[in-house]
């Protein structure tokens, strides 16, 4: 039987949630289409602030990676737009021109950031936070300017302000009400709320209404309706979202607040569904992944025409979250009215504020503020509609003592550990028994608990140990490569040497991998480990490589890519730069941009030009998308500056022209700068180095990027081949010891300076072992896109198809 076509719009949280629920139901029902205007696969968009905030990465908080969807046999369409319905032909039409067919339509256009209809609102500067590109526009702005306004003193407010507060910027929170995140908290929470985040540096401005964005062409200043102006260089509008309906009411399909729904999630067009922040269901539209989630699964199993039951019944709102180190939960009618009643415990020496609201004997509302342990048990008392009249009234309340056993104890197996993604304790529970489950990582995979807000980890983890007993710690303790092996990166490294193994797929079925072919995290880390293991016999598997690897340039928002080619030490010369803007001007590339690494950026070009590109330049690939040596930055040195005693550009060029293309766990970057003044910026690279009056100070571990991190000094040298020398061993050693995709700086972070100086610099003969290894997986590199290019085999398959296929982007 003929697969039935289903096409999702949005490949945003919701609409990729609900394709997961789908190929639970029946996996071989669909063929299946996603388009997503984003040039990103499916990400977690409520990890952006800990983005911004620099506590984690883009790439971690990606969702479903671009393997996930080829591996469930998945058209993956990024960066690209639809912007047409046509219901009669069953069709959609993109900005691209293309024109698929459906059997089933899901719409999940999600929904659109507010933007205040003020005078200047137009203006350079003025950005919302609702997605990857605006958290890259506040991350470049604090890189430049000082001072920030956040309209909103909602949650994203709050959390954007955070972010940039961690950038180093002074910030500026605005709120047109007197207290903040109404929606959350009541008048007590939010007072408790603010003087802890004033107590971190947030200057707020409460009741204040925007009146006119100033400036000349970019921002500069905000004046407000009282008459006060506050100076400004970045103003982030975080006062609310809309409904995305835009696509489904220029298509005929019937809208009001969203797009309109019955419990089914199927709009009044036949075949076609919505789901997520678009719809509207009883009049309601959501913004909380709960309610999304449950729209999913009721939308999976009617169009794979399984026992839907009732459908979607709607939700009782709850959120649980941390707001700038602080725990904040609400559920229910958390606001006073005239027919319930309040209990208050507070606190203020602990910080700690809780209120439960009653209305006839049962729960109807509860809000917590630092300790939110109960939360869970709350809600489930709402949602149970719990009789509380035999209850202690305060029974619930008691402050927690950090004994999350006995919390766990006391839990009903109903309860909710995730309010996100309604997974139970029960649920937990049963999954860890019946598939043997022993990670808070496999847990998470099995049930979904954990994986969107991921506040719930540690409770996750409790009942995880609660369940496991005395076996938790034993199990849990190391970190594994990834969920398809309980193998640590160390335990993998050793069982290749002590075993001799030489591909990927032998590492997989000799070490009793769980899944046949590996994942996205797992077979990138075993390439790298064998190829470093094995630098004269290994095959590097094009294939286990991250996409901008395989195709040697980085893909961008609109679907184009970025060509780097090497410009060794920052030095370039005529002919080179006539070659660049040769092939510039054939392949109309729109934007050409000095790096800062000392590089030339074309941006912008078509993703079939691209091996035409390289061939035309007939330059060395820059490696600005591998995990290896990125660039050598240098500064102009003793035979142009005054002030230099140090040849850097020579030395520069030569460390690149020594360690190009040499795999590392993660990117490396190096600096040489020929005096202390250090204008190639050497203290805040992987490797720097210093020149001095007659000798080298070589720093390491330096990282320059939101999480800012000094090098330290390694050692002092004083001839050229000693830097090498060094270097060399002390590269051998990070590529042997550190886990793939640990950057230098969180790997010195772990073993230590110390340990470190000890090998290479004091155990002569480990040295000498170290530098030897270097030169054999030197000698040993091969330059992966030259073969690329040299093959035109190879070539057309990786650009000449025209469809769009995820293992193309």
């Amino acid at each position: 039987m003929a697969k039935r076509k289903l096409v999702l719009v949005g490949n945003g949280m919701a609409g990729v949630r609900t394709i997961e629920e789908i190929l639970k139901e029946d996996k071989d029902r669909f063929e299946i289409t996603i388009f997503g205007s984003e040039p990103h696969p499916n990400y977690n968009r409520i990890l952006l602030s800990s983005v911004l905030q620099g506590d984690t990465t883009v790439d971690d908080i990606v969702l479903n990676s671009y393997e996930w969807y080829e591996e469930n046999n998945i058209t993956l369409y990024t960066g690209e737009t639809v912007e047409k319905i046509n219901s009669d032909k069953k069709n959609v039409l993109t900005d691209k021109g293309q024109e698929v067919p459906y059997d089933d339509l899901i719409i999940a256009t999600g929904s659109n950031p507010f933007m205040l209809p003020l005078p200047g609102a137009d203006k350079k500067g003025v950005i919302a936070f609702r997605d990857i590109e605006d958290c890259e526009a506040m991350i470049d702005a604090s890189e430049n300017y000082e001072r920030a306004v956040v309209i909103g003193g909602g949650l994203l407010g709050l959390e954007a302000a955070r972010g940039l507060l961690n950038l180093g910027m002074e910030v500026d929170v605005v709120h047109i009400l007197d207290h903040l995140m109404e929606r959350q908290l009541d008048q007590t929470g939010s007072k408790m709320l603010k003087e802890e985040l004033e107590a971190q540096g947030m200057n707020f401005l409460m009741e204040h209404g925007t009146e006119a964005i100033l400036g000349k062409d970019r921002v500069n200043k905000v004046s407000f309706k009282n008459g006060k102006v506050v100076k400004a260089d970045l103003v982030v509008m975080a006062v609310g979202i809309k409904p995305n309906i835009s696509l489904a009411k220029e298509s005929g399909i019937t809208t009001n607040r969203g797009i309109v729904v019955d419990d089914y999630m199927q709009t009044d067009v036949p075949d076609v569904y919505a789901v997520g922040e678009c719809a509207e269901h009883r009049e309601l539209v959501y913004g909380l992944v709960a309610p999304l989630w449950d729209q999913g699964k009721a939308l999976a199993k009617k169009i794979c025409e399984k026992d839907a039951g009732a459908g979607y019944q709607g939700s009782i709102l709850s959120t649980k979250l941390k707001v700038s180190g602080v725990d904040v939960f609400s559920a229910g009618e958390f606001v006073d009215s005239p027919d319930t009643k309040a209990i208050r415990v507070q606190d203020e020496f602990e910080r700690i504020y809780k209120k439960i609201v009653v209305r006839d004997n049962r729960i109807v509302g509860a809000v917590l503020f630092g300790d939110t342990s109960e939360g869970s048990k709350l809600l489930n008392m709402i949602n149970t509609k719990t009789e509380i009249t035999d209850m202690s009234q305060f029974s619930f309340l008691q402050a927690n003592d950090g004994d999350q056993d006995s919390l766990v104890a006391d839990m009903a197996d109903g309860e909710q550990v995730c309010g996100c993604n309604g997974v139970s304790k029960g649920d937990i529970v049963t999954a860890i028994n019946e598939q043997n489950l022993t990670t808070v990582t496999e847990v998470k995979n099995c049930t979904n608990a954990a994986r969107s807000c991921g506040t719930c980890k540690n409770l996750v983890q409790a009942v995880l140990e609660h369940t496991l007993g005395d076996e938790f710690e034993q199990v849990d303790e190391k970190e594994t490569v990834c969920e398809c092996t309980d193998l640590s990166h160390e335990e993998v490294v050793a069982e290749i040497r002590e075993k001799g193994l030489s591909h990927t797929k032998e590492v997989m079925n000799v070490l009793g991998w769980k899944s046949e072919e590996g994942c996205s995290k797992c077979r990138p880390a075993v390439n790298y480990y064998l190829g470093m293991v094995n630098p004269t016999d290994y095959e590097d598997e094009k294939e286990s490589r991250f996409v901008n690897e395989r195709m040697h340039a980085n893909i961008q928002k609109d679907g184009t890519y970025s060509v780097v080619p090497r410009m060794y030490g920052g030095v370039t010369n005529p002919k080179d730069l006539r070659t660049i803007a040769d092939v510039a001007d054939k392949y109309d590339v729109p934007l050409i941009k000095l790096t800062g690494g000392q590089r030339i950026d074309m941006l912008g070009i078509k993703k079939e030009d691209v091996p035409k590109v390289w061939k035309d330049l007939d330059m060395p690939s820059g490696y600005a998308y591998a995990k290896s040596l990125r660039t050598v930055k240098t500064c102009v040195g003793k035979d142009f500056c005054r002030f230099g005693t140090q040849d850097a550009i020579g030395l520069g060029i030569a460390l690149e022209k020594k360690f190009e293309m040499l795999n590392t766990p993660h990117k490396v970057k190096m600096a040489v700068s020929a005096c202390p003044r250090n204008c190639a910026e050497s203290g805040i690279k992987d490797v720097g180095i210093v020149g001095g009056e007659g000798s080298w100070e070589l720093f390491v571990g330096g990282n320059g990027g939101t999480h800012l991190r000094a090098g330290e000094l390694l050692c002092k040298v004083s001839t050229d081949e000693e830097v090498m020398e060094t270097i060399a061993a002390y590269l051998q050693y990070y590529r042997e010891d550190a886990k793939y995709l640990e950057r230098t700086s969180h790997w010195l972070d772990r073993v230590g300076l110390a340990h470190v100086q000890s090998v290479i610099l004091e155990d002569t003969a480990k040295r000498k072992e170290l530098v030897d290894r270097m030169e054999v997986a030197l000698t040993n590199l091969k330059d992966p896109w030259a073969e690329i290019i040299n093959d035109s085999k190879k070539k057309n398959e990786l650009f000449e198809n025209k469809k769009l296929t995820v293992s193309q982007q």
